[in-house]
């Protein structure tokens, strides 16, 4: 399970350090993803399996289905980890999701999400300030704490 936030920098190269904690779980090759809410989503390779499985599985008669899919997996790109822990993202990912300098890695569960840091602090601020709202609503999905 990915946890915790880290604040990194991309280089001029288009080059991101993968906190260790990540690069423990992640191992040496990992697929990058356009994500929804404007940021990259980060996959292990397994999970990346787990997720192929599942799209084998959807009905593509539907527009959506084959849009979400086209968008999923059209950005995506096998990722490989350097010996000083850094890691190309592609240039069109980088684009997508803003990241010009500074970002944010954060652990998300299965994924790693990764953000433009303006962008995330901004949704941050927002979620803080409705998480009451959106505590209670996660009772619609089976989840409480």
């Amino acid at each position: 399970m990915f946890m915790g936030e880290y604040s990194h920098n991309v280089d001029a190269k288009g080059r991101l350090i993968v906190p260790a904690k990540f690069r423990e779980q992640l191992g040496d090759q990992f697929v990058v993803t356009k994500g929804v809410d404007g940021c990259l989503y980060v996959y292990s390779q397994e999970e990346w399996k787990r997720i192929e499985e599942k799209f084998r599985e959807v009905n593509l008669t539907t527009k959506d289905a084959r849009k979400f899919m086209r968008f999923f997996f059209a950005g995506a790109a096998m990722c490989e980890v350097d010996k000083q822990g850094r890691f190309l993202l592609p240039a069109v990912l980088r684009e997508y999701a803003g990241l010009d300098k500074e970002v944010i890695l954060a652990g998300a569960s299965k994924k790693i999400e990764i953000w433009n840091k303006d962008r995330y602090l901004a949704d941050q601020k927002e979620y803080e300030d409705n998480i009451d709202e959106i505590a209670a609503n996660m009772e619609k999905f089976g989840f409480s704490i």
